[in-house]
């Protein structure tokens, strides 16, 4: 950007997907001041409008656009635009990517708001920035605290996954095999490989050759970035369900020190970005359908003792994965850039 006073320049790349429609509608709720803001896709969105009657957006080829034009870009979560584009719009922006093409890039910073805001310190006026994946992001602001509270030995978790993870498709599916079993028809079983209405699939994109999903590893390698614990033992398995939107995380954890239940839920309540829910609530606690859908916190229940270990607690984490884990992330990251001193 020019100067201290400066209004940004933003384009939002990916518009046409869940994530993307997401930023635009959270820059526009958080009343985020820009000068310009540009709607950018790939040449089979160009000449759509985005938006309502209020404020409707011309979505613009991103293959013709000039990224000198802006001072921050927003890739919304397809690898395939940010291959092509991202790197060529650093030059010029800020780019806050929401792809996992970066998140392994020793020198690209990879950035939860509500857990290592501070990392941006170091960001320049231009360049890459690189966004965890939701359920990553969910998993280390509700353990950030904790950590900062009793020091952190090792996580257990199972992760509970909406199909709106796998975009606009993956949810049209899960719609039309629901219509389609109740009416007595078989399921088509495309987006996953099998069907995905009324089922569990303990699978979250493709396998290794050991047997560990690709998104378990992301999961593994992203937390421990986030936290700064590289040698942190995490065991996880992702799982898809029959949710539209909100992850789901069963979350078992080992401290360096004993903790109790009432002091993790203190500290949880002190957390950045948290919201707790315990039992004598009227909620009681968190679930996708429910509470996820206020997409500015990360939602913990149910915390109490794990009765196996002695330094050990179990927590449910729900948080809305489209929403709230990367539009109010990619945005929140953008706010901390612009209004950090020039």
């Amino acid at each position: 950007m020019s100067g201290k006073a400066a209004l940004p320049r933003i384009a939002v790349v990916g518009v046409s997907s869940l994530i993307g429609a997401a930023v635009i509608d959270e820059l526009r709720a958080r009343n985020m001041r820009f000068a310009e803001l540009h709607a950018l896709d790939d040449g089979r969105s160009g000449g759509a409008m985005l938006g309502d009657e209020e404020g409707k957006l011309p979505v613009g080829d991103v293959a013709a656009f000039d990224f000198s034009r802006v001072d921050m870009a927003f890739f919304c979560g397809r690898a395939s635009l940010s291959e092509r584009y991202a790197q060529l719009a650093a030059e010029h922006a800020w780019v806050i990517d929401g792809s996992a093409l970066f998140r392994a890039r020793a020198d690209v910073p990879l950035v939860a708001a509500d857990v290592n805001a501070g990392i941006l310190d170091s960001v320049g006026p231009r360049g890459l920035i690189a966004l965890p994946g939701s359920a990553s992001v969910a998993l280390a602001t509700a353990l950030a605290p904790l950590r900062a509270l009793a020091g952190l030995v090792r996580v257990d978790v199972a992760t509970y996954q909406a199909v709106s993870g796998s975009g606009r498709g993956a949810m049209d599916e899960l719609a039309g095999e629901t219509v389609a079993m109740l009416s007595g028809k078989p399921a088509r079983g495309r987006a996953f490989g099998r069907q995905i209405a009324f089922n569990v699939i303990p699978v979250v994109d493709t396998l290794d050759e050991d047997g560990t999903s690709r998104e378990e590893r992301r999961l593994w390698e992203e937390t421990r970035q986030l936290l700064s614990l590289p040698s942190l033992a995490i065991n996880a398995t992702a799982v898809r369900v029959p949710v539209f939107f909100g992850h789901s995380l069963a979350v078992h954890a080992e401290f360096d020190q004993s903790i109790a239940a009432g002091d993790a839920i203190a500290m949880l309540r002190r957390g950045s970005g948290l919201n707790v829910i315990e039992v004598d609530s009227v909620a009681e606690f968190p679930t996708p359908a429910t509470l996820a859908t206020a997409p500015n916190q990360v939602y913990v229940g149910r915390v109490r003792a794990d009765p196996t270990r002695d330094r050990g607690l179990n927590f449910w984490v729900v948080a809305d994965n489209v929403r709230k884990c990367a539009a109010h992330n990619a945005v929140s990251v953008a706010q901390i850039l612009v209004n950090r001193p020039q």
